[in-house]
């Protein structure tokens, strides 16, 4: 990586040159991409013509390794539908140690706490290179501890889909688990003792892969039914595995609906600026995150929906089972489900034709010609640090350890016409309102609401939601004010001390570098 740094309009320092990428550009504003006049290209995919065959189903993992054309200094891809369930990348880098592979880049979809076989995987030079929206755990602490020959790429969902259909992210072979998969490859991911649901991230690694392996642990007699996620002619190998993982830790962590009284109050104010807001009627579109607080407020907004005959258009994003009770009591029209975040979702999307299985790019390529948070009304996101600027950071610990992921956030924090934060005033005494997040993953121009149990925080660019708050009775605060008085209780944290070497860089979803991430 070149040395040679540049201040983007954020003031963060961003490299201009990032070894193995080549040249990039410095994040100049969330839309300024999006105007109308930046030109894209879409790449073209280089696949070897295979054989004809009535079989795909071949004898080993090692084989179908073997047989792809795999070499050292190649990208491989994942999915993460099965989150902290997942078998695969563990099963495959295994396989791939044991086969002398060397210098590989790693793009998985996210990785999550039981991926902390990628942090030995590049300790033994196995991964040289990672693309991947999350970090946690172990990797977390391989990447912020410099292990990596280049630096980390952090994307979130839609920037990664745009990436890998412009080329900057090519994939060699994608290794995509598949909860159901027949002799031929079609696979799906809603049926099988390992079901998780959507495939939305995988359908898009199969789609611009240069060589697809299924790996599966349920091989059902030809033709799959009653429903194909990946078809056929984008698989190239079939592997049975004796399994691909656990689904019941698709549901944990992040993704549970809190318990806690001070998150299910934070929700509650949450729930309470969305309905002064207007945005909640007829024909509304809706999204929470991962967070516990975030998903709380389905609940809210569900009760208020049917207590006042709200019908909505759609929800997007990791569909939860509060999502999906609210299509089959016809409060929304349609899910676009690109993750399901819980075992109540698969039975939905199994049966329900209005819960669509959606892939990441229809979700949140900002480039193509219209995503579905383009037209979001509302979106409830997490955060680990908000800013005086309201920028946002959901990926630097306190600790300045990476232990967090970009996922869909800044996508979904551009396109809707609400977005709101979440959080906490304080984790372990450590107050989240900063002068400066560690690092920024969304720009504070897209943020318009901050909501901490001290007090509700409105972007001032939002003239109109100020007003329209204004008689609310909610507890409104400029957010230096908001700042002050959750430091009188924690004081002020002293500032982490970082090295010069860059081991992360965040890139915005149009493909420009909003901050940089440097050496613990």
């Amino acid at each position: 990586m070149s040395t040679n740094c540049v201040r983007n309009s954020l003031g963060r320092l961003v490299p201009r040159e990032i070894r193995g990428l080549g040249a990039v550009e410095p994040f100049s504003g969330p839309y300024a991409r999006l105007d109308g006049s930046f030109i894209w290209t879409a790449s073209p995919v280089s696949r070897r013509v295979p054989t004809i065959s009535a079989n795909k189903v071949v004898s080993s993992l090692r084989a179908a390794i073997e047989r792809s054309g795999l070499q050292n200094g190649m990208t491989i891809s994942f999915h993460h539908h099965l989150r902290n369930g997942d078998a695969i990348v563990s099963l495959v880098l295994s396989e791939l140690e044991k086969m002398g592979y060397r210098d590989l880049t790693l793009a998985p979809s996210s990785l999550g706490d039981s991926h902390d076989c990628v942090a030995d995987a590049i300790k033994k030079g196995l991964v040289t290179r990672l693309n991947t929206s999350g970090v946690r755990g172990e990797v977390g602490k391989a990447i912020s501890n410099g292990y990596l020959e280049s630096p980390a790429i952090i994307r979130s969902h839609g920037g990664r889909a745009r990436a890998i259909e412009e080329g900057s992210l090519k994939i060699d072979v994608a290794f995509l688990g598949a909860p159901a998969c027949d002799r031929l490859g079609n696979m799906t991911g809603v049926t099988g003792n390992t079901a998780c649901g959507s495939l939305g991230y995988a359908m898009v690694d199969a789609r611009y892969a240069s060589h697809v392996i299924a790996i599966t642990d349920n091989l059902v007699d030809y033709p799959l039914s009653p429903r194909i996620s990946i078809p056929q002619y984008l698989v190239d190998q079939v592997v049975v595995v004796d399994s691909i993982g656990d689904p019941s830790k698709i549901a944990t962590g992040a993704t549970r609906i809190t318990r806690d009284p001070l998150q299910l109050y934070i929700a509650e104010l949450a729930f309470k600026v969305i309905k002064a807001s207007g945005y909640l009627k007829n024909d509304c579109s809706f999204q929470t995150g991962g967070g516990g607080p975030s998903l709380a407020v389905a609940r809210y907004v569900r009760d208020y929906m049917k207590s006042n005959s709200i019908k909505g258009s759609y929800c997007i994003g990791g569909i939860t089972g509060y999502m999906a009770d609210m299509l089959k009591e016809g409060l929304f029209r349609t899910l676009f489900d690109v993750q399901s975040f819980d075992a109540a979702v698969i039975d939905s999307i199994a049966h329900n034709p209005n819960h669509v299985e959606a892939d990441a790019s229809w979700y949140a390529n900002p480039f193509n010609k219209g995503c579905l948070v383009n037209d979001l009304d509302v979106v409830v996101l997490a955060a680990l640090d908000v800013d005086v600027d309201f920028n946002v950071d959901v990926l630097t610990g306190h600790d300045g350890i990476l232990r967090g992921a970009s996922g869909g956030h800044s996508d979904t924090a551009a396109g809707a016409k609400l977005a709101l934060i979440t959080i906490p005033s304080m984790r372990n005494g450590v107050p989240s309102i900063r002068e400066r997040v560690q690092t920024i993953v969304t720009p504070g121009e897209t943020i318009d609401v901050i909501v901490t149990e001290r007090g509700i925080a409105v972007n001032p660019r939002r003239e109109d939601l100020i007003a329209r708050l204004k008689d609310s009775g909610l507890p409104i605060k400029n957010i230096h004010q908001l700042k002050k008085d959750i430091e009188a209780i924690t004081g002020i944290p002293e500032e982490i001390s970082f090295q010069n070497e860059i081991v992360g860089i965040v890139e915005y979803r149009d493909g420009t570098i909003i901050d940089s991430i440097r050496k613990v």
